[in-house]
C-alpha cells in the first residue's frame, strides 16, 4: 500500500530501488491472489457445513484447516511469482534520473508475458466467482429444503446460524465482486490499448479501480462487524482481552453438532 501510494502521488522517479519496485507488485499480486482464494475456501466450507454437515463435522478438522491455509497462501504466491521478473525500474535512453519508473519491462510488454499474467489474474476472478454462485446456489436451495423437512426449536437454531453465516459470506462476495470488477476491466483495458486517448482513460480508470482495490482489503472487518455478533465478540476479546475478560461466554450447539459461541462484553 506504501509504495501504490507513492505511485499515485508520484510515478517519476522512482527512489526505492530495483528489488522494491518488483518486490512491490509481487507482494501485491499475491495477497490478492491469496484473499481470492481464502474468499472461496470459506464458501466450499459453509457448502459441505450445510448440504452434508455429518461429512463435515468429520472432514473439517483444525489441523486440516491451518494445512489448507497454508496450502492456500503457498499457491498463491507461486503463480503470483512471475510478476517479480515481469517489473522493473525502467529510465528511457537520453533522459535524465528524474524518468525513473517502476512499471512493466519493454520486454514483458513484448513478449506477451504480461498480457498472459493479466488474463490469468482474471481468472483468479472470474472463476471463483463462478465457484461462488453455484455454491450459493447448492446452498439455498438445501435450505429451503430443510426449511420443509424440519421443525422445532433446534432446527429453528440451526437454520438461524445458517443464514447468518450465509449473509456475512454473501455481503463479503458482494463486496468482492463490487470492488474487485473495476480492477480487472482497467487491467483488459490496458492489455489492449493501442492509442494515446484510450492509454489516458486506462490510466485515470486505474486509478479509480486501484481505490476500490484497497477499499476491499479494508471494508471486510467493517462487514464482518455490522452483521455477525460472534464477530465482534471475538474482536473484542483479541483488542480488548480486560474488558472481554469480565464477559460472559456461551456456548451453544445446534442441531448438526456446531458450536456458537457468543459473548457480552459488558463488565459487573
Amino acid at each position: 500500500l506504501p509504495f501504490d501510494l507513492y505511485r499515485l502521488w508520484r510515478s517519476r522517479p522512482w527512489i526505492f530501488g530495483q528489488l522494491l519496485c518488483r518486490l512491490s507488485h509481487y507482494l501485491s499480486e499475491g495477497c490478492t491472489y491469496c484473499t481470492i482464494l481464502h474468499i472461496t475456501a470459506l464458501t466450499v466450507e459453509r457448502y459441505l457445513a450445510i448440504c452434508f454437515p455429518l461429512k463435515a463435522k468429520v472432514v473439517v478438522t483444525k489441523r486440516r484447516v491451518k494445512a489448507i491455509i497454508g496450502v492456500l497462501w503457498a499457491f498463491a504466491f507461486l503463480s503470483a511469482s512471475p510478476f517479480f521478473f515481469l517489473v522493473g525500474v525502467e529510465q528511457p535512453d537520453n533522459h535524465t534520473d528524474f524518468s525513473r519508473e517502476c512499471k512493466p519491462t519493454p520486454q514483458a510488454l513484448q513478449s506477451g508475458l504480461l498480457a498472459t499474467m493479466f488474463w490469468v489474474t482474471t481468472c483468479y476472478f472470474v472463476l471463483p466467482v463462478t465457484c461462488l454462485s453455484v455454491l450459493y446456489g447448492f446452498i439455498g436451495r438445501e435450505l429451503w429444503r430443510s426449511n420443509t423437512r424440519l421443525r422445532g426449536p433446534s432446527s429453528l437454531l440451526r437454520e438461524k446460524g445458517h443464514r447468518q453465516t450465509i449473509r456475512i459470506l454473501a455481503v463479503v462476495v458482494l463486496a468482492f465482486v463490487i470492488c474487485w470488477l473495476p480492477f480487472h476491466i482497467g487491467r483488459i483495458i490496458f492489455i489492449n490499448t493501442r492509442d494515446m486517448r484510450t492509454m489516458l482513460f486506462s490510466q485515470y480508470f486505474n486509478i479509480f479501480a486501484l481505490q476500490l482495490f484497497y477499499l476491499s482489503a479494508s471494508i471486510n472487518p467493517v462487514l464482518y462487524n455490522l452483521v455477525s455478533k460472534k464477530y465482534r465478540a471475538a474482536a473484542c476479546k483479541l483488542l480488548l482481552p480486560r474488558r472481554a475478560a469480565g464477559g460472559a461466554f456461551t456456548v451453544t450447539k445446534d442441531a448438526a453438532g456446531y458450536t456458537e459461541t457468543s459473548a457480552s462484553t459488558r463488565n459487573d
